[in-house]
């Protein structure tokens, strides 16, 4: 049994756990089921869980692809998923957090919704005046702009003014303190000028101002929201519980929080190991990808160490937890991922850097003017007038679009690669990487095993081998079920041995297909393969396996040794089987057989040395050194919680995804850099000339305007020829 398949199979107690009651007698049900992708769906599903017994409603959702079920309690939790299942599509049970939205992300659209639709109205009335409105109309044009801009500055201000107060009630600047003087001060200039009369009124610079501003921080915040966290992802792999055997014989199926060492546990094939814990009786295979990131099963036997999170795939086993679920090895690998991500998230951007020195010289120039004009004439209204200029001329506009403007379009040439980037400050530190890291399976191979062709290998017995195959869903049968057209035998029974292989029978002959002891008996002694194919005993032909390698592999690592970086091959495999994939690949340094906590170990190690690593991997169980390492991709065969941890997914098979990423990464580098050059050299031109007297807040923030669109159009140089040419 695959893992996908596993994941689909809902156990009555898992779904009895994971219900609610919402009547007398009545329980509800939410399902996640992603394959949904229209009406037709709906229909489909709807029809075929209402004929399920004991069901009374089922309802599809397409927008959030999820299915509530109403069930009566009296005839016990409904075949949910096996309906499901039997109908094409993977289902688990819903969590609430996955339709959760950011209300942050919603609030700032709103503000900037609000503040682009007042600065249309306010410039509109303003070109009114332009052309010559005098008087009592122009008086009136004053008092509307204000009535727009001031509920407008108190909606859509807040992103700012918030995040102002609170670093000045620590005694502190950040950006957004310049910003919010320039747009309080204008607003309460040009309100007083109002009220007097006066025929020069600045709404439209405050308004627009905030508008260009909260471009770049909408464009800023869509880059970081993409880097979700994976732990919630990595939990989903917890069992909901397990069927507890108590010392007299009774089972009682417990919550997985409610195990405690020491407890008897039975598992049934395709159940997750709930807890660390130890084989009492049974044999099977342990799908250990999330613990190994080994693709192949691994055989257990009475006496074997099971870790929480991996999958049980051919047998019942009764095990004995050996750790409370919050000791287990699952909870560990949360814990190294929360670690890991508490620490990237102190990473600090070029441009809130860049606020250190830019705060402070904007507040000395936007005072010395201040000061300076009022001794040099007496008339602070001027003054004012010219320090508003100052700050609103200096605003950090072109600096906050310098780099998510960039970002956003550098994501969307990747896109066009195939490659999704989930948090743009992984682009900057891509740029920073010296070390390339890769995982073997899955990463630098495609994780699943292949038919090693030779000539030793009879074609008519391997067509038997792929018939007799392609009953199983154990990785070997469906290698040799690929390798060729199956035979056209009808046998008469084929069965699954769990932990041992295939049998099938045709008349009084015996076929078998798996383990060497097995299918040729004990007493035996043959030199083959591990997996052979015998009849009634006698060896027929033996098979051989290897992972075969991902496309582009080798032009990826040349390409990244020919631009200077270290490589490092990191796996959970074993080492006789990674050396040889680093020997055809000419990777020398081999980091073999580690469990996760070591792959974090380790890499906490190149940080220490100095090293920023890039981690290209795609299992479970490299899920936390993806969140610990410098910047990491993963490709898109990778598991979920591996997607989710990674900064980067790419989603062609291809692995030269990876030296194309970087090569994005330093171009759009070099344009972050251009842009903030260029707006160092507007604010170096404009700011003698506002300090001169010779600029209005509305030519300020005119000049500002058109600094923000220079750096706009900068970025969109990010192109696939510009790229070629570079």
């Amino acid at each position: 049994m695959t893992q996908a398949s596993a994941l689909t199979r809902l156990s009555a107690d898992e779904l009895l756990l994971a219900s609610r009651q919402v009547d007398a007698g009545l329980r509800h049900t939410d399902l996640s089921v992603p394959g949904i992708s229209c009406g037709g769906c709906i229909r489909k599903i709807e029809d075929a869980l209402v004929r399920l017994p004991g069901v009374t409603r089922a309802r599809v959702n397409l927008s959030t692809r999820r299915v509530g079920v109403d069930w009566r309690e009296s005839e016990g939790p409904p075949p949910l998923g096996e309906a499901l299942t039997g109908l094409g599509y993977e289902v688990h049970l819903h969590e609430a957090y996955e339709d959760a939205k950011d209300p942050e992300l919603g609030r700032m659209v709103r503000a900037l919704a609000v503040a682009g639709f007042a600065s249309m109205n306010i410039m509109g009335l303003s070109i009114s005046i332009w052309s010559g409105a005098a008087g009592e109309t122009r008086d009136l044009f004053h008092w509307l702009s204000a009535a727009i801009a001031l509920p407008t500055l108190a909606y859509s201000g807040r992103v700012f003014f918030q995040s102002a107060w609170r670093a000045l009630r620590r005694g502190q600047t950040n950006m957004d303190v310049p910003i919010s003087l320039g747009v309080l001060l204008a607003f309460a200039m040009s309100l007083y000028d109002t009220i007097h009369r006066q025929p020069h009124a600045y709404f439209d610079a405050s308004v627009s101002l905030l508008f260009f501003l909260l471009i770049g921080r909408t464009l800023d915040y869509v880059m970081r929201d993409k880097a979700r966290t994976a732990v919630k992802g990595l939990g989903r792999l917890a069992a909901y519980g397990a069927t507890v055997v108590a010392e007299d014989g009774g089972r009682t199926y417990l919550a997985t929080e409610e195990l405690e060492p020491g407890m008897t546990i039975t598992l049934r094939p395709g159940d997750r190991i709930p807890v660390d814990a130890v084989v009492l009786e049974g044999s099977s295979e342990i799908d250990a990808a999330l613990a190994t990131g080994e693709s192949l099963p691994e055989q257990v036997a009475p006496g074997s160490a099971l870790r929480a999170g991996t999958l049980n795939l051919t047998g019942p086993l009764t095990i004995r937890a050996t750790a409370a679920p919050k000791d287990s090895f699952l909870a560990e690998m949360m814990r190294l991922m929360e670690a890991a991500e508490g620490g990237r998230s102190q990473f600090r951007r070029i441009a809130d850097r860049a606020a250190r020195l830019y705060v402070p010289v904007v507040h000395s120039a936007a005072l010395l003017s201040f000061l300076g004009w009022v001794i040099a004439t007496g008339d602070w209204h001027r003054s004012l007038t010219i320090a508003v200029a100052v700050l609103i001329v200096t605003c950090p506009c072109a600096l906050g679009l310098a780099v998510p403007m960039v970002q956003v379009v550098a994501a969307r040439a990747l896109f066009d690669h195939g490659i999704m980037v989930k948090d743009g400050s992984a682009m900057e530190r891509l740029v920073e990487v010296d070390t390339v890291v890769l995982d073997k399976t899955g990463t630098l191979t495609l994780g699943r095993p292949a038919l090693r062709r030779d000539g030793a290998i009879d074609p008519a017995h391997l067509a038997i081998a792929a018939r007799i195959g392609s009953s199983s869903h154990h990785p070997y049968a469906q290698a040799l079920a690929a390798a060729a057209l199956p035979a056209d035998i009808a046998f008469d029974h084929i069965a699954e041995r769990p932990g041992l292989g295939l049998e099938a029978r045709i008349g009084d002959d015996v076929w078998r297909l798996g383990r060497r002891e097995w299918a040729l008996g004990e007493s035996v002694l043959v030199e083959a393969g591990g997996t052979v194919l015998a009849c009634n005993g006698k060896l027929v032909q033996a098979f051989a396996f290897e992972d075969e390698m991902r496309p582009g592999a080798a032009a990826a690592v040349t390409a990244l040794r020919a631009r200077g970086y270290t490589l490092e091959i990191m796996s959970g495999d074993t080492r006789a089987a990674v050396v040889p994939v680093a020997a055809e690949l000419g990777i020398a340094a081999v980091q073999a057989g580690l469990l996760p906590a070591e792959k974090t170990a380790h890499l906490a190690a190149l940080a220490r040395a100095g090293r920023k690593t890039l981690m290209v991997g795609d299992g479970l169980n490299d899920a936390p050194a993806l969140v610990a390492a410098h910047v990491s991709i993963a490709p898109g065969s990778a598991a979920d919680v591996g997607r989710q941890a990674a900064d980067f997914v790419f989603l062609h098979a291809n692995l030269e995804s990876v030296p194309y990423a970087m090569a994005i990464a330093r171009v759009a580098d070099r344009l972050i850099r251009q842009n903030f050059a260029f707006a160092a050299l507007y604010n170096l031109v404009a700011l003698p000339v506002a300090i001169a007297g010779f600029v209005t807040p509305l030519i300020a923030a005119l000049a500002m305007s058109g600094s923000s669109i220079l750096v706009v159009a900068n970025a969109l140089r990010l192109s696939p020829r510009f790229l070629r040419a570079s």
